[in-house]
């Protein structure tokens, strides 16, 4: 969605700059919330405990997934 509006809508504008700045901050809970999706569905799939999947292999699918560099 960012890049789509980074790539459609004249940035010098302010509502297209509000629009990239409300993308931008709800990133991070996205990413969040598919971890824990992540993480939760190899609890239950697997039937495994869940302190067995950690937060970096739900991180490493995250960013395998979404093709994202490890910050």
């Amino acid at each position: 969605m960012l890049e789509w509006v980074r790539a459609t809508l004249p940035m010098d504008l302010d509502m297209p700059r509000m629009i990239e700045q409300k993308i931008e901050s709800m990133l991070d809970k996205e990413k969040e919330v598919i971890m824990d999706a992540h993480i939760e569905g190899q609890r239950v799939f697997d039937k495994f405990p869940h302190t067995q999947w950690t937060n970096n292999q739900a991180e490493q699918y995250y960013n395998e997934t979404f093709n994202t560099k490890e910050k």
